[in-house]
């Protein structure tokens, strides 16, 4: 007797259509946490940016000490917040000329992204800051004339 080759039974069918598609990736828990982090801390950098561009332009359309160091501490905060996530320190051990044994601290880019939207800050605040500058400058004047 003569079996068909062509002929296969349903199971089979459908196995071999699913042979085309992608295997699912296993993710595990720590990874899905890491990635929801990350997209959360984006989202708060985001929307401090784009508090700071707001309090600028109150701060140019009235020139308060209230609305002045407002505008100091909220980009003080976003800057700490992204060097911190975007730098990381690493500490190395190695050998001077005499063999001596030297640690070594580097600073380790782990964010670009990050680091990118800091240096944006300060080119687009550029001329708020240096107002900043000023202020300080003349208020350290004015601690040493009373002091």
């Amino acid at each position: 007797m003569k079996i068909n080759p062509g002929w296969r039974p349903l199971g089979q069918d459908r196995a071999r259509a699913d042979i085309g598609a992608k295997p699912v990736q296993a993710r595990n828990f720590a990874d899905v946490m890491s990635h929801q982090d990350e997209q959360r801390t984006m989202e708060q950098l985001q929307q401090k940016l784009q508090d700071i561009h707001n309090q600028g332009e109150r701060l140019t359309r009235s020139m308060t000490v209230r609305e002045l160091k407002l505008y100091r501490q909220m980009v003080k905060q976003f800057l700490e917040d992204t060097l911190g996530r975007g730098v990381g320190l690493k500490e190395t051990r190695g050998f001077d000329r005499r063999g001596r044994t030297k640690r070594y601290k580097l600073l380790d880019e782990l964010d670009s992204t990050l680091i990118a939207m800091g240096e944006e800050l300060l080119e687009s605040e550029e001329g708020r800051m240096e107002l900043l500058g000023k202020i300080g400058d003349i208020r350290g004047m004015l601690i040493n004339l009373f002091f």
